[in-house]
């Protein structure tokens, strides 16, 4: 998939496109179907289609201290609008100026002038422009316009905002059903304090490079992507209170791992069950016989 960020030196060679403007945060099956429908509207008109999104959140910009903790990541959102059929993502900057941007400027100049809409393909709930002014009812009335709504299961819509508590519950089964595939947290491994070694149990330290929603403090089953490889994992999040931590961390005690050097890798951590919540101990033994534990039950869970 081609990438372009900004629409200021975007020359298209196309005449027509159909435009799907969102800011899908991490491309849940709400959003599929929006990219789905526009999808097969321009192999219906034999025309390009063009996603637009933005390269964080709106609210970051109109009300920062009510922005809410991203799903994803913005590399982890392309990457699943080319899994889901996108040639072409133009991610544009959200900041002030252009949130003071009229409906009628962002649909002239960037729609129409820029990208060629012929037909713009949104979500039920999709407004832009200063004061979210135009709405879908506005667009219809300005450009072909097709308005998808909302998606649902068992009865519930399917969005970002539902996800985030499903997450926050460590409810993967919910989490993972409305997303369409597994929850990741990604990261690098940095140098820890090596206690699980000591304890019999090493550990991965995974620094994250963003300010993710991340699920309630506790052990995981989850697999662990590094190199094209994938290995079971017992993923615990929390402060660590048996060892006296204050500091959230997020350890992966990798399992039937090789052993090869990780630090410094880029590592992908996808939740699958959710195990147990955090817990103190009395003893070091007893952290360890929870551990042993908590392993075969990620085993059990992942197999």
């Amino acid at each position: 998939m081609q990438v372009h960020f900004g629409v200021e030196l975007l020359k298209p060679e196309w005449e027509r496109a159909v435009v799907c403007i969102g800011t899908f945060d991490g491309v849940h099956r709400g959003h599929q179907q929006v990219i789905k429908t526009a999808v097969e509207k321009a192999k219906e008109l034999e025309i390009p289609v063009v996603v637009v999104t933005f390269d964080r959140h709106p609210a970051v910009v109109l009300n920062p201290s009510k922005a809410p903790k991203a799903l994803a990541s913005l590399k982890m959102n392309l990457e699943q609008l080319q899994v889901h059929g996108v040639g072409l993502t133009v991610v544009v900057p959200f900041n002030a100026w252009l949130s003071r941007m009229s409906a009628e400027e962002f649909l002239q100049t960037i729609l129409l002038d820029r990208l060629k809409a012929a037909c713009v393909v949104v979500g039920h709930d999709f407004a832009m422009g200063n004061g979210r002014e135009g709405n879908t009812e506005w667009l219809q009335q300005r450009l072909d316009t097709i308005i998808v709504p909302p998606f649902e299961l068992s009865g519930q819509r399917v969005s970002s905002s539902a996800i985030r508590e499903a997450i926050a519950l460590g409810d993967l089964e919910t989490t993972n059903s409305q997303l369409g595939r597994g929850f990741e947290i990604q990261g690098f491994v940095e140098h820890g304090e090596k206690l699980g070694r000591q304890l019999g149990f090493p550990t991965a330290n995974i620094a994250r490079s963003f300010d993710q929603v991340m699920p309630r403090d506790g052990v995981y089953a989850a697999w662990f992507l590094v190199d094209g490889q994938q290995y079971q994992c017992a993923l615990a999040i929390g402060t660590r209170p048996a060892v006296g931590g204050k500091k959230r961390t997020i350890e992966a005690h990798i399992l039937d791992y090789p052993g090869d050097s990780l630090y410094g890798q880029h590592v992908r951590l996808r939740l699958q069950a959710f195990i147990r919540p955090e817990a103190d101990f009395p003893s070091v033994d007893a952290l360890v016989e929870q551990m042993s534990v908590d392993v075969g039950s990620v085993r059990a869970s992942l197999s």
